[in-house]
């Protein structure tokens, strides 16, 4: 590790002790969903075998999960996360009772003899309960028990942030994602059952209930797994790209086909703009999906939750699939490994919001989409939270959306070279594909990209309530106008290029590129009134700051 990233991790360190002293007090149970202890950081996962059973009138499901795992180090004892109000019926190693504790929502299976580095095995864990109810999807999570305007059964279910383990039992830490998975869901007839991946097969049961089993083949991190059930019509369609054919699959409550169909034509645009910029879709395996839930969205992989009723918004598009879609590359593909680096997820998949407005439609109306989201932000908080505590943001958490896609826009003028910056974001994609990552590695591939270091522009806007504040003055002398100016309130070793008008003509601005540092600088302009005078708002996220 370079000298300069050293001294910006230990930096991360002290500040993320700092951030949960100063704004949160954080529980035992925080730190048992957080934290990567060494009962789960012995043990990696490559499979998942879900099946359960939903009971639809009692609000209840049963049935059990295979962890399929691989020992990291030798232990006696691994953790398993499944919240305390669902039972755990029994533990199970190659047909024999395996032993458990629980501690709230983690159970720590214990074995009679300590499992060596390296060991192949599985546990069987076999339960049952009434889930937690999402008071408030998808903020807060859980189940939603619903019915359509038909009065028919209609169920979702979300839980980022709250954690897969409120409804099945998982090593429930972002570090880990299974190589792949497989969901098997009894449901009573009538219903479809819609999941991540592939519908492998639908069974017929006799009993009341139909069995469907869907398959995902590429790693996903464990709160994009769903569970959606309803009366669902169910469109197929495809997207192109150069020889590839990406499956599209929308599964939508019956009444709402006609609409459907019309309002996810917004999808291959879409798709073709972020493959542009971003590169492949990440998951041609497993397909495209989009699935009407009762609650408004989320980015479930290969199966995002759609519930915006088919509106767009004052731009003219659905701001569920374009912002939930980006989500596929950043948060589904490329992932954190610790929630308090939850902008890798929302800072990218918010500029590309304006992405895509510049792609369909401009430049101009991407800038301003870009300052209708600059109003949002409220420079409260950093954007980066404390580690180790399953942080899951403030009261006003938007800093991490809205000041983060500005300081994705701030960087890319800072780069000052589209191919440089595009190239950059494609290569994060092709280098954390199906990965875990974290801020530090992200900024150090970035580094290495573009030869230059840039840890401290983005310790500036990642670790700082406030963005750089440029200080200044300005004198009329006759025709002329002297500026001073200089950083304020800026991290150590902050270098940054900045834009300010250079003259003006029929009301059209020209700036001129200046290089603020810590120290005063003077630049005189010609023929220039300082009325005149203004910071290049489009392309940078600064607050100036005039001195009188």
């Amino acid at each position: 590790m370079s000298k300069s990233f050293f001294s910006f991790f230990f930096f991360l360190a002290i500040t993320s002790g700092c951030w949960a002293q100063q704004y949160h007090t954080f529980t035992h149970a925080d730190t048992l969903r957080g934290m990567l202890s060494p009962e789960r950081a012995c043990y990696d996962v490559f499979f998942y075998d879900l099946h359960l059973k939903i009971d639809t009138n009692k609000h209840a499901i049963s049935g059990y999960n295979v962890i399929a795992y691989k020992m990291v180090s030798a232990s006696t004892q691994l953790q398993v996360d499944l919240f305390w109000n669902m039972e755990i019926d029994s533990i199970t190693q190659n047909n024999h009772t395996v032993g458990y504790t629980r501690d709230g929502n983690a159970a720590y299976v214990k074995f009679p003899e300590r499992i060596p580095k390296g060991t192949k095995d599985s546990l069987k864990i076999y339960y049952h309960g009434i889930p937690q109810v999402a008071k408030n999807p998808p903020w807060d999570g859980g189940f939603i028990w619903s019915r359509d305007s038909l009065g028919k059964p209609w169920i979702d279910v979300a839980c980022e942030g709250t954690g897969a383990s409120l409804w099945w039992p998982c090593k429930d830490h972002l570090s880990d994602k299974p190589d792949s998975m497989r969901m098997t869901f009894d449901i009573p007839d009538g219903l479809m059952s819609v999941s991540n991946g592939r519908l492998r097969s639908q069974k017929f049961l006799g009993n009341g209930y139909t069995r469907f089993t869907w398959f995902v083949s590429v790693p996903i991190i464990n709160y994009d797994i769903t569970l959606n059930i309803g009366d669902y019509a169910h469109i197929s369609d495809y997207y192109l790209h150069d020889k590839d054919t990406l499956t599209l699959d929308y599964y939508v409550l019956r009444y709402n086909e006609d609409k459907a169909r019309t309002q996810f034509e917004q999808v291959k645009p879409m798709m073709a703009c972020y493959e542009k910029y971003f590169g492949k879709y990440p998951f041609y395996k497993d397909g495209y999906k989009l699935v009407e839930t009762t609650y408004w969205g989320m980015e479930h992989q290969s199966c995002v939750a759609y519930g915006n009723h088919y509106l767009n918004n004052s731009f003219g598009f659905d701001f569920i699939i374009i912002h939930e879609s980006a989500h596929e590359w950043w948060g589904n593909s490329v992932s954190c490994s610790d929630a308090a680096d939850m902008w890798l997820h929302e800072a990218f998949a918010t500029y590309a919001e304006a992405l895509y407005l510049e792609c369909t439609q401009g430049e101009q109306m991407a800038a301003k989409y870009l300052h209708m989201q600059q109003k949002r932000i409220s420079n409260k908080y950093p954007i980066i939270g404390p580690y180790n505590v399953n942080f899951q943001g403030t009261d006003n958490d938007d800093d991490m959306y809205f000041k983060g896609t500005w300081m994705l826009q701030t960087f890319r003028h800072v780069v000052n070279n589209d191919s440089t910056f595009f190239s950059v974001l494609k290569g994060i994609q092709n280098k954390f594909k199906y990965a875990n990552t974290n801020t530090e590695e992200v900024i150090d591939y970035i580094n290495k990209a573009t030869g230059k270091n840039y840890a401290p522009f983005f310790n500036q806007y990642l670790n700082k309530t406030s963005p750089p504040i440029f200080e200044y003055t300005l004198q009329q002398k006759g025709k002329k106008a002297v500026l001073t100016y200089r950083w304020d309130s800026v991290a150590e070793n902050f270098e940054m290029p900045l834009k300010v008008t250079s003259k003006v003509e029929d009301s059209v601005k020209t700036y001129i590129a200046i290089t603020p540092g810590r120290e005063w600088k003077t630049l005189k302009l010609d023929d220039f009134n300082t009325s005149d005078f203004s910071v290049d708002m489009d392309e940078f996220y600064v607050i100036p700051k005039k001195d009188e």
